[in-house]
């Protein structure tokens, strides 16, 4: 290998220029290392359902019964949700096949509406949504593994957050080691996470054709516990947006699918429908065996359900929805370091985080970047308001991104688009959006509020690190020594976009 200097192609605004990296040698002959297709169509629906399912479903069912106020409400809240999630999907498929880039609604933010847009997105990535994310899913992992030992008390929040961590350092040496372990991991947990949440739809049929559906009836389904609140019933679509987060983190990977523009499309069309069945019959499932008391006061729903109806096989349903969290913090570590990965690429992020392992191709830089964010976030164990945060910053981005959809229609009418779905969608999901952030910012003003002004703390860190080009000398000397340290000890180097370009090529397009 050999030191060169890093070029920036599409990166306006970078400070990276000067930098010197580590290349491969066969790098200008178009041999050189790059992320490889090898997401299929099984994988990719793997992907977006393990993500879905990680930990909401487990946990946020008590969230949006708490502010729905009654059964009945909540189930509608379950469904809508579902129902505007798959409009939101149907949006991010017609985007990711317009703009088949890898960074999600980053790549598509920054693309429509400039470089600040994208960077605020990928800063708030970074600082609070996929660290917090991954924190949550990986302290439940962990509660679900530990209440079996502490069944008469809370577990210890030192070892929640141990076991939290020995979680995601396992799991992010299977993603620097093998793109393919990684998707195995996935598909194999998928499958798991997939019969336990099963299971529970099969035990609430057999509790339906016992009789016990007393809270399933209209007459008792709305008895409220507390009068309707608007502001209330909002934060109760915000606990079930987390249950529902991931159906976008498809569009992460674009550049690792094989056919993107068939699989993408497709993986977001099986996996949606699936995800809201399964979501709206679990929580139909949990109310026959439960009154909503009961179901507001367990901290692990699961757990409480499979000690009232399998006895001494209880065990069963802790194991096995600690493995589904499992797989859910497998999902978000390969697809959130991709995002990472495609900021530092278009130059908004250290320079190292866009490089690959000259022989595994896996972003270890980025995986690594990833995991030591989440750690931080494990010192934050209120896991209520972790999820608050994340559901208000991910609609915020979700809609502005839909927005997007409409503002490239009209600036580039006749740009090739292999999907093009009616105007509509768009609209009906972003007065849903508006809805969800006028009562949020009414019912938590300050959790809310937070979160805006985090987002808020990276319009002077774009300036000054991203679009302020003539920095000292010095800096760019230090910086490119860090970097080329970082490369020695983890066998990195730059992607090779010739190669990436070669098989996004041979990718067939779907006819409009």
């Amino acid at each position: 290998m050999t030191v060169g200097q890093r070029k920036q192609s599409g990166s306006s605004g970078s400070s990276h220029s000067d930098t010197p990296v580590l290349q491969s040698k066969d790098a200008g002959e178009g041999s050189g290392v790059a992320l490889k297709k090898q997401i299929g169509l099984v994988s990719a629906c793997g992907i977006i359902v393990g993500n879905i399912i990680g930990s909401g479903i487990f946990v946020s069912p008590k969230g949006v019964l708490e502010n729905a106020s009654s059964v009945g409400m909540a189930i509608i809240v379950w469904v809508t949700t579902g129902i505007i999630t798959a409009i939101g999907a149907l949006c991010y498929a017609e985007l990711g096949v317009t703009i088949p880039k890898s960074g999600g609604d980053y790549s598509y933010v920054k693309d429509i509406f400039g470089g600040l847009a994208g960077f605020l997105r990928l800063w708030i990535a970074v600082l609070v949504i996929y660290p917090t994310n991954q924190a949550v899913i990986a302290l439940t992992f962990s509660n679900y593994i530990l209440q079996p030992f502490f069944p008469s008390c809370f577990p210890p929040e030192g070892g929640l957050r141990l076991l939290a961590a020995g979680c995601l350092l396992l799991l992010t040496w299977v993603n620097c080691y093998s793109v393919r372990w990684a998707t195995c991991v996935q598909d194999i947990f998928t499958a798991g996470k997939l019969l336990a949440l099963g299971l529970i739809i099969i035990m609430g049929v057999v509790q339906i054709c016992k009789g016990h559906y007393y809270w399933l009836e209209p007459a008792h389904a709305f008895e409220t516990f507390r009068d309707y609140d608007v502001g209330l019933i909002a934060l109760s679509f915000l606990q079930g947006s987390f249950a529902y987060g991931g159906w976008n983190f498809l569009n992460y990977v674009t550049e690792e699918l094989v056919d993107p523009y068939r699989n993408l499309p497709c993986a977001i069309f099986i996996s949606i429908p699936v995800v809201t069945f399964v979501y709206v019959f679990a929580n139909v499932a949990y109310v026959t065996a439960m009154s909503p008391q009961e179901l507001l006061a367990s901290n692990a729903v699961a757990v409480t359900f499979g000690e009232k109806l399998l006895g001494v096989m209880s065990w069963i349903m802790p194991i096995s929805v600690a493995l589904s969290t499992f797989g859910g913090v497998n999902g978000s570590l390969f697809t959130s370091s991709r995002l990472f990965f495609a900021g530092a690429r278009e130059g908004q992020l250290p320079c190292l985080l866009a490089m690959i392992h000259i022989t595994r191709c896996t972003p270890i830089p980025a995986l690594v970047f990833t995991l030591i964010s989440t750690l931080l976030m494990l010192c934050t164990s209120d896991i209520y308001t972790l999820i608050n945060y994340v559901g208000f910053i991910n609609y915020l981005f979700y809609g502005v991104t839909v927005a997007g959809q409409i503002v490239l229609r009209i600036k580039q009418p006749d740009i090739y688009r292999p999907i093009k779905v009616s105007l509509l969608w768009p609209v009906i999901y972003l007065l849903f959006w508006a809805f969800l952030l006028v009562f949020s910012l009414y019912s938590e003003p300050v959790v809310c509020g937070i979160g805006l002004a985090i987002m808020m703390t990276g319009v002077p860190v774009y300036f000054l690190g991203v679009y302020w080009e003539n920095k000292p000398q010095c800096f760019h000397i230090i910086i490119g020594k860090m970097t080329h340290l970082c490369q020695k000890l983890c066998l990195v180097v730059y992607p090779d976009m010739k190669d990436q370009n070669k098989e996004d090529d041979k990718s067939p397009q779907m006819n409009a």
